[in-house]
């Protein structure tokens, strides 16, 4: 082994012998947390990154592919309660071709593929019935490819058509949908939903479609579209149009000094009119008239007469005579006009809106030019209901006053906790600091101790190789003492009290002919004649 490796060895061999039981321990927990940090992040590197595979897939299907990719012994995951699979990245397209080969993930949906298996021999009714499932399967995929949904169902009602218009019937729409855990569906997804179901039927309103998920609950019923919409248009007309009046009110009166509220009454159901006209044309009649005229003249006529009512004959009177006939028929045409009319649940059917300003602060206003502003501001309807009431009244401070002292007592609670923070941070700054100079301290003042023993034991074995009544200059920075001491006064056993643990005499002349070595090579010129000079004086 190269003597500077061994020397690098030797040295933490002699750094590690100076440790305390506390410094090994501490020193052993961080190597220990180093090899496992290593070994943590080597698991990491050669972990391969990992990418979905498939989503959103039935239990049954997932099982496949499952199968699927233990047979071609692929590693993969499973995340999303097994609806999602995982694998390498570098295996994605290849296994999505495989299990493509395979029949993999299997159309669950039945769309419009149960029209392929469709034979010529197939009834009017098997068509129909068909293709209504081929409908709501497709209906089914798309609505579970959104976000959050696992999966869906849906049910269509289609009326059979009949020739006959009052006997006419709306198509309903029933949707049931399982979401991924913890995930519930907003008023936006329920209502996409709802039109993307009534817009794949024909004479199908939005209406008609109900939507229900897992866990029984009702996101869209028929007849009243979503669950609660009237009142949620309600609260937030009523939100909008108090925002808007309380904006203007505050930069005419000052902020604090007008409280606006108002009341929307909001249809709850759809509703439908309608009406049918009939009113006389215009200008000249219509020209689908006919008019008929017949003339005949008399002459001589005989005994034979013509029957009559009952078969009797009736005679004719003798001579001449004429006969004249007008006929005319008149098919005016009549203006007629058709108007239907459809209200939707959430309309504003009445709304009031009342002001209260503030009696000490407002001034230069009156309540007529208030009501004035309101009523534009808010979109009052006096013909459907619609009301302004405005008054000056006197403001309670109570309640100010009260809001003032929480905000206060806030502001002093968060000041506190900022201080005791600061403090907290101080004092483990100040202690992370302490302890740091402390150890500082603690390892110069050892280092120190440990040069210093080592300095004598190499002058007490300098010294041993000298007479002793002789002076010998030495090689080390350390003064001698002032009264020359024998070899046997400068025992190792002496030497190793400087030193926290005892080492064996082999070690230490060891180590000390390596520091003469070391002086040797770093100042070879005083090492030469300090030799010289003891060879000079051992020959005298």
């Amino acid at each position: 082994m190269p003597k500077m490796i061994t020397s690098v060895f030797d040295r933490a061999k002699q750094v590690v012998g100076g440790f305390s039981v506390a410094q090994r321990t501490i020193a052993l927990i961080g190597v220990a947390l180093l090899a496992m940090g290593a070994i943590a992040l080597g698991t990491w590197m050669s972990k391969p990154q990992m990418s979905p595979l498939f989503t959103g897939l039935s239990a049954a299907d997932a099982s496949a592919v499952v199968e699927q990719l233990k047979s071609a012994g692929v590693a993969y995951e499973l995340t999303e309660g097994g609806a999602t699979i995982l694998v390498p990245d570098d295996q994605v397209y290849a296994q999505r071709l495989a299990a493509a080969s395979a029949g993999l993930p299997g159309d669950s949906s039945d769309g419009y593929t149960l029209l392929d298996d469709m034979g010529v021999t197939a009834s009017e009714f098997q068509q129909s019935v068909t293709y209504k499932r081929a409908i709501e399967g497709e209906l089914a995929s798309t609505i579970g490819a959104m976000t959050g949904v696992t999966s869906a169902s849906v049910q269509l009602a289609i009326p059979e058509e009949s020739v006959f218009v009052a006997d006419q019937q709306d198509p309903t729409a029933s949707v049931f949908v399982r979401t991924q855990n913890g995930v519930t569906l907003d008023d936006d997804q329920v209502e996409a939903i709802v039109h993307l179901t009534s817009a794949a039927v024909t004479g199908m309103s939005p209406e008609d479609v109900a939507v229900t998920d897992q866990d029984g609950h009702v996101l869209s019923a028929v007849g009243s579209g979503l669950t609660g919409g009237a009142d949620k248009q309600a609260t937030e007309y009523e939100s909008k149009v108090a925002a808007t009046v309380g904006q203007m009110l505050e930069t005419i009166v000052g902020p604090g000094n007008a409280s606006v509220s108002v009341a929307a009454d909001v249809a709850n159901s759809t509703s439908e009119r309608m009406e049918e006209t009939y009113t006389a044309p215009e200008g000249e009649l219509a020209p689908s008239e006919q008019t008929k005229t017949e003339t005949y003249s008399g002459g001589a006529g005989g005994e034979a007469g013509v029957l009559g009512p009952d078969n009797i004959a009736a005679p004719v009177q003798d001579g001449a005579g004429s006969y004249e006939l007008e006929e005319t028929t008149r098919n005016n045409a009549v203006n007629k006009a058709t108007e239907k009319t459809v209200t939707p649940s959430g309309e504003v059917t009445r709304q009031t809106v009342s002001i209260a300003l503030n009696r000490d602060a407002v001034e230069g206003v009156t309540a007529e030019q208030v009501q004035a502003l309101v009523a534009t501001a808010a979109g009052i309807d006096t013909e459907r209901g619609d009301s302004v009431t405005v008054e000056f009244v006197e403001f309670s401070q109570a309640g100010a006053e009260a809001a003032a002292a929480a905000l206060a007592e806030a502001e002093a609670a968060e000041e506190a906790r900022r201080q005791d923070e600061l403090l907290r941070t101080s004092i483990i700054g100040g202690a992370i600091v302490l302890a740091a100079i402390v150890l500082a301290v603690m390892m110069a003042v050892r280092g120190r101790r440990r040069r210093r023993g080592d300095e004598l034991v190499a002058q007490s074995a300098m010294s041993a190789l000298l007479p002793p009544d002789d002076d010998v200059v030495l090689l080390t920075s350390v003064p001698e003492p002032a009264p020359r001491a024998t070899p046997a006064a400068l025992a190792p056993t002496e030497v190793i009290d400087v030193v926290d643990e005892p080492e064996p005499v082999q070690v230490l002349v060891e180590r000390r002919r390596r520091e003469v070595d070391q002086i040797a090579r770093t100042d070879p010129e005083a090492a030469a004649a300090a030799l010289i000079d003891m060879m000079d004086e051992a020959a005298v």
